[in-house]
């Protein structure tokens, strides 16, 4: 793993006290027991409306996000481009109700793909589904309970129709992000149905397969070879997934089978398993591998020399979140791969269901939090070790 432990590449992109701060965050996430105390009174902040802002915006918002709008995260992008590290805006509401709510959504998803169209720092724009219609419509259509022609469902497909035909009319790849699996089958059938429409030539839209879910390979093949029938490109957003404890929670609630691997390793098998058989069918697929685990984007790179595909080939992406595993990141950006950056925006009240997750992702128990640390701790190191050196001017102010 040589590739990811240049610390200064890493971080040369945040100061000293940038850094002591990053560090203190994540030891506080080391803390299993303070984590879920935190979780439980954010998500109370939620329900009750509390002025949680206060506490959240200095500390892990500005950590985890770009700012409150378009506006606060243009500066950021800039500020990342220099580093050959690219951007994908995520303007992070979800879960609305209303039209009126909706339609605002959708208004400054537009907004941020008109500025991807004028800025080459921006790869991709981003959509949460359950930003486009109330969560309850999308389960029953997924469980057959509500018909796919019913016309809640038909506003959600014009809803998710328009977004993907402004990016078309623009040039700029959208992600349609994933959801709770329960919900998860309409999402499926319409971003394929999209795909079908704007990616003829290139992969415009792109749909994201949750690899922790235990038949996603499968229906992985069968995305592969529909796209290979209708002949279009197929765009594909792979990640582990984010909804672990909510889907094991489900399923013993509601007394049906997990539909998640029942531990990390088959779930990493699958993840790399999916890389594999995408580049292996590069020629009609694009991929966007969203991942921390160092291993992972080993493979993928390996299995890009394999098929003597170029570091920056445009059909392939690695991301990271923003604010973790940068020496992912700008590591691999320093050898020309194409990286870019999650970077959700937002009013706060919108980011705090975001932040939960990152936080509750980072915990001890699965180790990120630990790695984290463990970089910052080591260019942290590195720069004491040049001050008394005297060669101070090699220190990012």
């Amino acid at each position: 793993m040589q590739i990811f432990e240049n610390t200064e590449i890493a971080f040369r992109h945040r100061s000293d006290e940038e850094l002591k701060k990053a560090g203190i965050l994540f030891k506080f996430m080391e803390f299993p027991l303070l984590v879920k105390t935190a979780g439980i009174i954010a998500k109370m902040g939620i329900r009750l409306n509390l002025p949680v802002r206060w506490i959240v915006k200095p500390t892990i918002f500005n950590h985890f996000c770009g700012g409150e709008s378009l506006e606060e995260s243009r500066q950021l992008v800039d500020f990342l481009g220099k580093f050959k590290v690219r951007s994908v805006l995520d303007y992070a509401a979800e879960n609305q109700e209303s039209e009126q709510e909706i339609q605002s959504v959708i208004n400054e998803i537009i907004r941020t793909m008109d500025f991807a169209a004028t800025n080459p720092a921006v790869a991709f724009s981003v959509f949460k589904p359950s930003a486009l219609a109330p969560v309850k419509v999308l389960a029953r259509a997924s469980s057959s309970e509500l018909s796919a022609n019913t016309p809640e469902i038909e506003k959600f497909r014009n809803n998710i129709k328009t977004l993907c035909q402004a990016a078309f009319e623009r040039g700029i790849p959208v992600m349609i992000d994933a959801e709770e699996s329960h919900y998860q089958d309409i999402v499926d059938k319409v971003a394929n149905e999209m795909m079908a429409l704007y990616n003829k030539d290139k992969a415009i839209v792109f749909n994201t397969v949750q690899m922790y879910r235990h038949d996603r390979l499968d229906f992985l093949r069968e995305c592969l070879s529909e796209s290979g029938q209708k002949k279009y490109h197929l765009g594909l957003k792979i990640v582990r997934g984010a909804y672990i404890d909510q889907e094991r929670s489900r399923a013993i609630k509601m007394g049906y089978p997990s539909p998640v691997y029942p531990d990390k390793r088959s779930t990493d098998d699958a993840f790399n398993s999916a890389i594999s058989l995408c580049i292996k069918n590069i020629d009609h697929t694009s991929i966007f591998a969203g991942t921390h685990n160092e291993e992972s984007m080993l493979l993928m790179m390996d299995k890009m020399k394999e098929y003597g595909l170029k570091k920056n080939d445009p059909r392939i992406f690695a991301s990271q979140l923003y604010g973790m595993s940068d020496h992912i990141s700008f590591n691999m950006a320093h050898e020309s791969y194409n990286v870019a950056k999650y970077l959700p925006y937002g009013p706060v009240r919108y980011l705090l269901p975001y932040l939960i997750r990152r936080v509750e992702e980072n915990k001890s128990v699965t180790g990120q939090a630990g790695r984290e640390l463990h970089f910052i701790n080591l260019e942290i190191e590195r720069r004491n070790r040049l001050r008394k050196s005297g060669l101070h001017s090699n220190i990012p102010n």
